[in-house]
């Protein structure tokens, strides 16, 4: 993508992120309901188009998209999806592209947070060897005369529990959906998905007040040279911590709030 597409997808990738940072947000379901938009607008060209017509205004073809939309999937999807046809796109098939993207980020995100990225991207590879090395298997999966239903049956009895849920939505959807891409092709892009989530890390920051835009990109440029990797801020605001912030990566926290400093103190004294 390039122009105008390559600034919406940033965008798409950004809210993405920030709503499946949200631990309630089901990233599994969020995939596969994004998977199915893909499906959608894939099919419908005449669809797309207009959701991607540079000469509608954004909010009326956000609007489509909510309507037709609603009762379909989630309102988390809804909103996101309403929020990439708001955006300018250098072409309708990227809007496509796009969305099949973030189904597949959303995927691996559930794997993230169930401690199993790593997991997903081995075998994601091992997968990609065996196809590779097997003519039989891989002619199977590309067969054109073959049903996505056929397809995704075999693949199924192949993988279904010998590998992470995510692992086999992914693949899956690459054989039964391939929108014109190869099997390794594809599947080289979704490793390349995986290690970027890898090396993405999310902080969890609680302040007693907001933060400004200049302390949060302070504080995310410490972190990030603390960690070494690109650090995203999940900023929540708590007037129980009485000043300071509390920053949580992971199992590890970071904590120098007052409360924090008044608890230490307490215990100090009792000791």
């Amino acid at each position: 993508m390039n122009g105008a597409s390559r600034e919406a997808l940033a965008a798409a990738r950004e809210r993405l992120d920030a709503l499946t940072d949200n631990t309630s947000v089901d990233a599994g379901k969020l995939a596969e309901e994004l998977a199915a938009v893909t499906a959608l607008l894939d099919r419908e060209v005449s669809l797309r188009r207009v959701l991607t017509d540079p000469a509608q205004a954004g909010e009326a073809k956000a609007d489509l998209a909510t309507r037709l939309l609603s009762g379909q999937v989630g309102g988390e999807t809804a909103d996101l999806v309403s929020g990439m046809v708001r955006s300018r796109w250098s072409q309708s098939r990227d809007l496509v592209d796009a969305i099949e993207e973030l189904a597949d980020t959303a995927d691996l995100t559930a794997a993230q947070k169930a401690g199993a990225l790593d997991d997903v991207e081995d075998q994601l590879f091992r997968f990609g060897r065996i196809a590779t090395s097997s003519p039989e298997l891989r002619a199977a999966l590309t067969d054109r005369a073959a049903t996505a239903t056929a397809k995704g049956d075999l693949l199924r009895r192949l993988l279904g529990g010998r590998v992470h849920a995510a692992t086999e939505r992914l693949i899956v959807r690459l054989v039964t959906q391939p929108r014109g891409r190869s099997l390794e092709g594809g599947l080289e892009s979704l490793s390349k998905l995986a290690a970027a989530r890898r090396d993405r890390m999310v902080a969890v920051v609680t302040s007693a007040v907001p933060l400004t835009d200049q302390q949060k990109q302070r504080l995310g440029a410490v972190l990030a040279k603390m960690y070494g990797r690109t650090m995203h801020l999940n900023l929540d605001v708590d007037p129980t911590v009485l000043g300071g912030i509390s920053v949580r990566i992971g199992d590890e926290v970071v904590n120098g709030t007052i409360a924090s400093r008044l608890d230490e103190a307490s215990r100090r004294l009792a000791g």
